[in-house]
Order: structure tokens, then sequence, then C-alpha cells
């Protein structure tokens, strides 16, 4: 049987086994014994062996080809080689703008059960932000824009700035996917999983599904999504390591 179209201008795997071992500035990938570079040249070194491990594992789990759409660790470990180092400054700006637009603070009007698990559902996550993390969010009813206090950008663009390259990158991402940098920060924290950190993003998509159904599109699209909220809760329990 002929290989699909689309995994025929993928490199072959050229290598027998990924391992992990220690190097000079970090933990590396290495493709028997050689290590793999970044789009821009540089090594895969990781900052913990756990987080070398779970890139180590996406390149051991290919098999006739390289497959980049399906290495998520691999593909956010190169950008925060290549990219935060340089733009750490501007990836903490845009940390900064979801928090400005989180979507915990933007409540639904009615109907009345979905207002009511919003708050139910929402609240101790802004809740926990304020009491661990010191920013303190106002959430409001509607859709219509409403600015966050300027001292909680400020002070969420401090925190992202303090954070490392691959945390800085984790959470860059998750707050992308979810729409809401207060969940990616919770992750991060080990605060609630990646999968319940994805419900509460979609909670009401999920409530309207509930009511009317959900069609099969849109079944795959959340599976989809369960996997790259996985490969993040994985992402920050490993540089927690």
């Amino acid at each position: 049987m002929s290989e699909k179209p689309d995994l025929l201008h993928k490199p072959r795997r050229f290598y027998k086994a990924a391992t992990v071992s220690s190097v000079d500035g970090g933990f590396a990938v290495h493709l028997d014994g050689r290590t793999p570079k970044s789009p821009a040249k540089s090594p895969l070194i990781l900052p913990t062996p756990a987080l070398a491990q779970l890139v180590a594992d996406e390149w051991e789990a290919q098999e006739k080809v390289i497959d980049s759409t399906v290495m998520p660790a691999t593909r956010l470990a190169f950008t925060a080689i290549d990219r935060i180092s340089e733009t750490r400054a501007e990836v903490a700006r845009e940390v900064a703008a979801y928090a400005g637009s989180d979507l915990l603070c933007y409540r639904a009007e009615h109907p009345t059960p979905l207002v009511e698990r919003q708050d139910r559902e929402w609240q101790p996550v802004l809740d926990w932000a304020g009491q661990t993390l010191g920013v303190t969010f106002t959430p409001v009813a509607g859709i219509i824009h409403s600015p966050q206090p300027p001292q909680t950008l400020a002070a969420v663009e401090a925190l992202a700035l303090s954070l490392d390259d691959f945390s800085l990158a984790g959470v860059a991402y998750a707050a992308g996917l979810l729409g809401s940098t207060v969940l990616a920060l919770a992750v991060r924290a080990g605060q609630i999983d990646g999968q319940r950190a994805l419900d509460l993003s979609r909670l009401e998509e999920l409530f309207q599904a509930e009511q009317w159904g959900q069609d099969d599109e849109a079944r795959l699209r959340a599976q989809l999504l369960s996997v790259e909220a996985r490969v993040l809760e994985q992402w920050f329990a490993a540089l927690r390591q």
C-alpha cells in the first residue's frame, strides 16, 4: 500500500532511538547521539530532564516519517529556544493583552443556568489569581469590552517577564488556546489540570451542547483541543520537576 499523500513530503525517520542526556546548559534530546536543531539552528536543549524526556518521547513516537504536526511539545520547545529569548518583552505584552480581555471576565446575561454556572466555576479561578498572584480582575456581564485595571495588566506583564523562557512560551501558548491568561497561569501553577482549563474555557459551548447536542465536527475539534491542553499540563508539570 502506498503512503498517504500528506506524508510523502515529510522527512523520514533517520534514527533508531531518541534519548536524553545531561549537557552544559541543561538536558539535550539525542537522536542516535546527535542533538536535533531548531529552525534557527540552536540545539534542542531543555531546562529539566522531565521536559527533555517529554520532547524525546515525541521523537521516539514517530514511525516512518517525522510529522511535526503531532509533536506539540517539540514545537513549543523550538518556540522557547528561538523566539522567547529575543522577544521577551513582546511576548509578555501579548500575555497581558489576553488578560485585558480575559474570557473569565465576560459573563453571560442569560439564560440564568449559564450565568450561575459561569459564576460558580469561573469565579474561584479569578479569586485564586487575586489571592495567590496578586492580580485582581473585574468581571462584567455581556460581551462589550470593559478594560481591566491598569495595575492588573501591569502586574500580569511583570509576572510574565519574571518567567523563564520555557514557562513564558507555555503561558503565552496556553493563553491563546484558552482565551484566558488566568487559566494559563492556573495550569502552570498546577492549580487545575489541562482538561479542566479547557472545559472552563469552553463552558458556554459545553452548556449549549448539553441543550442541543454536538455535531461530529465540533466533537473532533474538542478532541484535538484536549490533546493540546494535555500537553500543556505535561509541559508545566515537567518544568516543576
